[in-house]
């Protein structure tokens, strides 16, 4: 075989292998573990903080217009109390409460499973910050793994919105695969996949953890 071939076969493979490297590192998904947090609606941050509040932001979170704040709630359940809950902004048409099933049974709250923004019929909880109060009658959920992305994004993972998908996390010391995991498609998103730390903590989730679609 004269050298200028096996030059161009060595030289294909390396690019295939590369190809296939950059392929695969296209379908990869980053993955955040989201940790308990309320979102408040200005109404119900008025009777927390006072008329007018403005929240103290800390820093930005991953999905663009979205921060962790200074302020901090009092959660009072049942059977417990959760101190510390980090409030997000900005505000939100309606107040919710997002739990781990950990959260949810220390605070002895009836675990319900929803999609972010869908709060009907959920369970309330006791709210304080300092002797201020709010008793708020629904909005506490456990919220479904999910995963952010663009339009983009869904083009070339061949997603569409609400789409519900197969998740293997990959990277981990205990890799598993997360059934019904929800699509969520708009351009103001960042690609991410949100899980909370119960699921976090299942599969052993680092820093060099990330998902790929299971099929």
């Amino acid at each position: 075989m004269e050298i200028d071939e096996i030059v161009k076969l060595v030289k294909d493979a390396v690019e295939k292998e590369l190809n296939q490297k950059e392929y695969k590192n296209m379908k990869r998904i980053p993955i955040e573990a989201s940790g308990r947090h309320i979102h408040l609606s200005e109404e119900d941050a008025e009777v927390l903080f006072g008329e007018r509040y403005q929240f103290n932001k800390v820093k930005d979170l991953s999905q663009p217009g979205q921060y962790a704040c200074k302020e901090r709630v009092r959660l009072v359940g049942p059977k417990g109390v959760i101190e510390g809950v980090i409030v997000l902004g900005p505000f939100r048409g309606s107040t919710q409460i997002e739990l781990s099933l950990t959260d949810a049974r220390t605070l002895g709250v009836t675990p319900v499973l929803r999609e972010s923004g869908s709060t009907k019929d959920t369970p309330g909880i006791l709210i304080t910050n300092g002797d201020r109060y709010l008793k708020l009658k629904e909005g506490v959920i456990v919220a479904k793994n999910h995963i952010h992305m663009t339009e983009e994004d869904s083009r070339r993972l061949n997603l569409k919105d609400k789409d519900k998908v197969k998740v293997k996390i990959c990277g981990s010391l205990r890799p598993m695969i997360f059934e019904d995991v929800v699509v969520r498609v708009n351009n103001r998103f960042s690609l991410n996949m949100h899980i909370d730390y119960d699921e976090a903590n299942a599969c052993f989730l680092t820093k060099d953890s990330y998902g790929e679609i299971y099929e």
